[in-house]
């Protein structure tokens, strides 16, 4: 066989290996259509300054940890997983405070997102996970108590905006002291970075006497979630 002709089979082959490579590459990724998000028209996520009097939901605020979307396994491996909210450190210890006014539809202290709570607000439900304290049922009704942050809240209870709602901890599964602030509406996933973006665009506006919105600049992407798993943390 000539010198050419090897050369020849020689390429042919290195590249067979790195089309394989880049096929299995592609297989453990997640798929394009899975992490697709469509826009949700603005009359329907959010209208004119409905997000005006919305609380951050933080005290002592240190810095965003962790980002809404697909990441690497938080706690370690290789593994590819949906994080369906937006991580926020504070100092253990910190209060957090309840975004918007809604009933509280679930607490909880038994997953990986440890101790939380879930508040509905019309279609918006946030999810608040990684708190001190624990749940406890009195009388059939159960509330997350954290005794020595002065917090007690039960399943069915009406919460205004504001109103301290726990505090950060370490519960679950986590490597540090943060809230985990998960959004949906309508049962498909937000990206909370959007909206806290949203409400300090509309607050700005109000601050220097503003008093409409444009309600073109008032969207926010809705994740599709039919396709998609949480990891919870």
């Amino acid at each position: 066989m000539s010198k050419r002709r090897q050369k020849v089979l020689a390429s042919g082959a290195t590249l067979l290996i790195l089309g394989l490579s880049l096929v299995s590459l592609i297989t453990v990724l997640p798929k394009p259509e899975v992490a697709r998000a469509r826009e949700a028209k603005s009359n329907k996520a959010n209208t004119g300054n409905a997000w005006l009097a919305a609380s951050f939901p933080v005290e002592n605020f240190q810095s965003y940890s962790s980002a809404f979307g697909y990441r690497r396994s938080a706690t370690g491996g290789d593994n590819w997983e949906f994080h369906g909210g937006l991580d926020i450190a504070a100092p253990q210890g910190s209060y957090i405070r309840n975004w918007w006014g809604g009933t509280v539809i679930k607490v909880g202290d038994r997953n990986a997102c440890g101790t939380h709570i879930i508040i509905k607000s019309g279609a918006w439900e946030h999810t608040y996970c990684h708190m001190e304290g624990h749940v406890e049922t009195v009388s059939g009704r159960r509330y997350l108590v954290d005794r020595p942050g002065g917090i007690q809240i039960a399943e069915g209870q009406p919460i205004p905006t504001g109103l301290r709602i726990g505090r950060v901890g370490m519960s679950g599964r986590t490597t540090g002291p943060h809230l985990h602030w998960g959004l949906k509406y309508d049962n498909n996933y937000v990206d909370p970075a959007m909206v806290l973006r949203e409400m300090f665009s509309q607050q700005q506006i109000a601050r220097r006497g503003g008093s409409t919105i444009n309600a073109q600049q008032s969207q926010v992407l809705i994740q599709e979630s039919q396709y998609t798993r949480d990891s919870g943390y």
